[in-house]
């Protein structure tokens, strides 16, 4: 495993880290324990050593997880990041409620890397009001919390306000070879390692999407190169040969999901793409966003929906048939995945998801075309 170090901790962090969002999962839906147990025991004798999950992960069943596969010695082996519900933040007293509470969660008496989770502008006002900074350094003061970070989803110029705003230790961004100009993007990876925040990566494979059914006229441009490299492993050699970055996220499911990644990390030195390979990289990125029609990640935050519609699994079936070439695909297994309630043409227009979610995508207007293209 190959190490960086934070600039402004010192903490020498692996550059694979271990996202708990997508664990193996049980018939019923739930996380299957000893699955998740064994995979994140098997990345951290393996050399990972950043651990991520939040509240709401897996519907709350993430951090209680994550506590129980830290048990037996392991917990002192990491660097243990969670994150604060920004958006069910009503009061100052809250923040010191949903921290202990994810200590208890967690099984630790203190949380490594804590995180404001996923602001936008409406969230940052209201953490603000709430008196986040106080919050944060009365934890870090009484020891419940060990560096402060903040996980982003809007635009740049927000981006900066939050950085200015403190001396926050990191940051967390979406980031990949799709997403140079979104959300933070490179121009904010490079303005929060200037002024000396670590940066950690989340989505370098947007999801899943660039790793998973790649469309032939895609493949051909990988092909170009004799490395043999998969795309999964591509995406995340891109992210990794900046040298901004500190820790790249992977949310994974399945033993050979860690294998891929742990080999690929070992090719994980910034400034190690040659010109001609940057320039595929560049190639496969045009192609894509010449193919994509909805550009949701999966995070599931615009989920439960009121009316039960199972949101990004529609975008995805709706992806698919242009991503992938497979309309025929995507039509058949649409009902499949999805219930009658659970699909677009159930959406009631009442707009919920759209305040929740932090690509801040047209969802209601986007169903509308899943629907006529997938269910008529």
């Amino acid at each position: 495993m190959l190490y960086r170090t934070m600039p402004r901790t010192g903490d020498r962090v692996s550059i694979l880290g271990f996202g708990c969002m997508r664990l193996p999962l049980n018939a019923e839906g739930g996380i299957d324990g000893p699955r998740a147990t064994a995979l994140i025991r098997s990345a951290i004798d393996r050399g990972v050593n950043y651990v991520d999950t939040a509240w709401g992960y897996h519907d709350g069943e993430s951090e209680p997880a994550v506590g129980r596969a830290l048990e037996d010695g392991y917990r002192e082996r990491v660097l243990l990041a969670t994150k604060l519900p920004s958006w069910l933040v009503e009061k100052p007293s809250d923040m010191d409620r949903f921290l202990d509470e994810q200590l208890k969660r967690l099984r630790t008496d203190h949380i490594d890397y804590y995180l404001i989770h996923s602001l936008n502008r409406d969230r940052w006002e209201n953490v603000r009001r709430n008196g986040y900074g106080e919050f944060l350094d009365r934890a870090l003061a009484d020891g419940r919390i060990r560096r402060t970070g903040f996980s982003f989803h809007d635009a740049l110029p927000l981006f900066r306000e939050i950085v200015d705003d403190r001396d926050w230790d990191f940051c967390q961004v979406q980031y990949n070879y799709l997403d140079t100009e979104y959300q933070a993007g490179t121009e904010g990876v490079r303005y929060a390692s200037g002024r000396g925040l670590g940066v950690i990566v989340m989505e370098p494979l947007r999801g899943g999407n660039l790793a998973r059914g790649v469309p032939e006229a895609i493949m051909r441009i990988w092909g170009e190169s004799p490395s043999g490299l998969s795309p999964a492993a591509w995406a995340l050699r891109w992210v990794w040969d900046h040298p901004e970055v500190g820790v790249v996220l992977s949310g994974m499911t399945t033993e050979s999901d860690l294998e891929e990644n742990l080999a690929t990390a070992e090719l994980g030195t910034s400034n190690s793409l040659t010109g001609a390979e940057r320039d595929m990289v560049r190639r496969v990125a045009e192609e894509y966003r010449d193919r994509m029609r909805v550009g949701c990640t999966g995070c599931r935050y615009c989920l439960p929906c009121p009316a039960g519609v199972n949101i990004p699994e529609c975008f995805n079936r709706y992806n698919m048939a242009f991503m992938f070439d497979d309309l025929e695909k995507a039509r058949s297994t649409y009902p499949v995945f999805l219930k009658p309630e659970a699909r677009a043409s159930a959406c009631v227009k009442c707009g919920a998801c759209e305040e929740k979610c932090p690509q801040n995508l047209p969802i209601r207007e986007h169903l509308e075309s899943v629907a006529d293209l997938l269910e008529r």
